[in-house]
């Protein structure tokens, strides 16, 4: 590992080098390719850095001890080697989760859908209501949140969203999303004050680049139409609304929110290549033996993942059996709180396949 670690920490500072060239600095494309391989680098560098710093802090206050007869000063070295060796023990499986094999999608914008379920009318108002949540959570990261369509429900809420979401390794914060989220309340409707069960589906889908998807024209039929329902002026005056099918697949993709035609046509194509893209990727992950060995995603998209209690305040994710009594505030957007715990549980769990197969 430390070999690895010694190779990578040499290629940042030749990137650093780099960058400080002239030449390089007036070329922006391979200005930007060389930053972003420095900042991709910079965090295990800095880690590393510190983890050696701890080292040579044991070591000196080691020799210090062998050395040293004033009881004061060996009082201190033996305070330094303690505080050292209680952060040394972390910042090794820090080091470790970042020399594991990198997910291909992690740095990549995310196509998000979300779909009500069972439950009818209450299904549709929390589908709108959890995508106000994830909006909310992407905006505190700095993401922005594009609608790409949005289809209304019977009383209000949506029976589906799908929206881009764009930003810095967007698909590695949100990749652990996709899912069934059950949904439990007292509706509006209900007059006895009984508690309702509803669900919603979520798929964070990784965004796909047009040279890893190829679409044939013969395969697609494209159907231009009026927009309908809440939206701009150009809703019910012009045939913006464009649906695309395609045929191998039986995937049909529907979008109005953009104000052209054109615009909108160039949306559903996105959102077409992605979810092909993310069709081979989920047979991929069917086939593999082991889904600890699968880089590409995080398994079956029917599993009920999460269930939100709003009578007691209650969160609960079924994967890692965490639960949390703040609902109110996962729900404005706070959503770190029960996001972080199942990003670190799947690093945990590569982490010790990686060290079961080393053994």
């Amino acid at each position: 590992m430390f070999e690895k670690l010694g190779e990578v920490e040499k290629k940042y500072e030749s990137l650093c080098h780099q960058l400080q060239n002239p030449d390089i600095a007036s070329d922006q494309h391979k200005f930007r390719q060389l930053m972003k391989e420095q900042a991709d680098l910079e965090k295990v560098v800095k880690i590393y850095r510190h983890y050696k710093s701890l080292k040579k802090t044991i070591e000196d206050s080691k020799q210090m001890l062998a050395e040293e007869k004033d009881e004061e000063l060996r009082e201190m070295a033996k305070e330094e080697i303690s505080e050292a060796e209680e952060t040394i023990g972390e910042v090794e499986k820090d080091l470790k989760i970042c020399l594991l094999p990198k997910d291909p999608n992690d740095d990549k914008n995310i196509i998000l859908e979300i779909r009500a379920g069972a439950g009818g009318d209450e299904a549709s108002l929390f589908a709108e209501e959890l995508f106000t949540s994830y909006s909310h959570y992407a905006g505190s990261l700095g993401f922005k949140t594009e609608l790409l369509s949005f289809s209304a429900g019977n009383v209000g809420g949506a029976k589906e969203i799908v929206a881009m979401v764009t930003g810095d390794q967007v698909f590695s914060r949100l990749k652990y999303e996709s899912g069934v989220h059950r949904v439990q309340r007292v509706p509006k409707t209900e007059s006895q004050g009984r508690v309702h069960t509803s669900t919603v589906t979520v798929a964070v889908i990784p965004e796909a680049e047009e040279v890893e998807v190829a679409i044939e024209q013969k395969d697609i039929r494209i159907d231009v139409m009026r927009a309908s329902g809440a939206g701009g002026q150009h809703v019910n005056t012009t045939d913006s609304a464009v649906r695309v099918t395609h045929h191998p697949t039986g995937i049909i993709v529907y979008c109005q929110e953009g104000k052209s035609q054109h615009a909108n046509k160039d949306r559903a194509m996105k959102i077409l290549m992605s979810r092909l893209k993310d069709l081979e990727e989920q047979k991929a992950i069917k086939e593999a033996s082991d889904a600890r060995l699968s880089q590409i995603g995080t398994g079956d998209r029917s599993e009920r993942i999460r269930t939100y209690n709003f009578p007691q305040s209650r969160i609960t994710d079924h994967r890692i059996g965490l639960t949390l009594h703040s609902l109110d505030d996962v729900m404005k957007g706070n959503m770190a709180q029960v996001i972080d715990p199942v990003s670190a549980h799947y690093q945990a769990e590569a982490l010790k396949h990686t060290e079961d197969s080393e053994s």
